[in-house]
């Protein structure tokens, strides 16, 4: 197979204003998280760290009016002899009458993740040949701004973890509202995936990544989590991911506190609900019941009264 650098100076792209910068964006986001070891196969998921690395990165080279659409280069780079998506069993890949792909969520509903070439991806793991391509894609389609790619960066992911962590939740929920007003629809779709990437990401992690209930704590090498990020009130009702909308859960207690089966008091107590049978079991939702919950080292983190006093109120199966 030809160097990399071959492919990566010919991608087929659209040439309205000059040319499509959403395929090289994506080449330089897929590199720069594998220099910081978050993408460590040739296994390309669909995350919000790629996402938000897109978004970062499009925001320093970008000048023309194309829209910052990740579904795109995920969806068309398969036109690349080193990209091929794989989608989930039987499923087959839903595209608009123009054979693109219709957004985010269809693109994350049928693919499982994109195979990059092996060899390819063997030369991104070595630090030299990551610079060269780096270097290279930069050269091709951004020779007007690429000084601006190791320029001082917007940190995006340092200003939306604020405001998750720090924000008010009536301005947290006005920021979302403001937001689907001003951005397209592919664009607000990305948007709210990112912020709930990151929600998942923080809430666990202020928990010591335990489950606030069972106190469960497992780690591994594959940095598998087992510990889930658990909205209070559901985001779709609230649109809001700001952290004190959140509590750790195991994914058995996640599932029971969704569906009402537990719930807990403004003082941090369980509460296991009276409609539930079960058998003598170490792993029973009864033994819980009236537990004080585990909470966070700093106390601006703690779970809001008023969110756990709505679930109370409007999810929990008294009897």
């Amino acid at each position: 197979m030809p160097h990399p650098l071959h492919f990566f100076s010919h991608l087929r792209r659209d040439y309205k204003y000059g040319g499509a910068p959403h395929k090289p964006i994506l080449l330089l986001a897929i590199l720069e998280l594998v220099r910081k070891g978050e993408i460590s196969n040739n296994r390309i998921a669909i995350t919000p760290e790629l996402v938000l690395e897109f978004k970062s990165i499009w925001s320093r080279l970008v000048v023309t009016p194309h829209i910052p659409n990740f579904a795109l280069p995920f969806y068309h780079m398969k036109s690349e002899p080193f990209w091929k998506l794989v989608t989930y069993s039987g499923i087959v890949i839903p595209v608009t009458s123009s054979n693109s792909i219709r957004s985010l969520n269809a693109l994350k509903e049928s693919v499982a993740f994109a195979e990059l070439d092996a060899n390819v991806f063997a030369l991104m793991q070595d630090p030299i040949q990551l610079a060269v391509m780096e270097e290279a894609l930069l050269d091709q389609y951004f020779q007007e701004t690429k000084e601006q790619f190791h320029s001082l960066k917007p940190d995006l992911f340092t200003e939306l973890e604020t405001q998750i962590l720090r924000e008010d939740a009536l301005v947290y929920k006005k920021r979302i509202n403001e937001l689907k007003e001003t951005l397209s629809k592919e664009e607000f779709e990305e948007e709210i995936f990112v912020r709930g990437g990151m929600f998942k990401r923080e809430v666990p992690k202020i928990y010591g990544y335990q489950c606030a209930i069972s106190e469960m704590r497992i780690e591994s090498s594959t940095n598998a989590q087992m510990i889930d990020a658990c909205h209070l009130i559901p985001f779709a009702l609230s649109k809001d991911d700001t952290i004190t909308n959140g509590i750790a859960l195991s994914p058995n207690l996640h599932r029971a506190y969704d569906r009402g089966l537990i719930t807990i008091t403004e003082n941090y107590l369980v509460k296991v609900s009276g409609a539930i049978s079960e058998n003598d079991s170490p792993y029973s939702l009864g033994q819980f019941d009236g537990k004080q919950i585990l909470l966070p080292a700093n106390p601006d983190y703690y779970p809001s009264v008023e969110n756990l006093k709505w679930h109370h109120r409007e999810c929990f199966v008294a009897s």
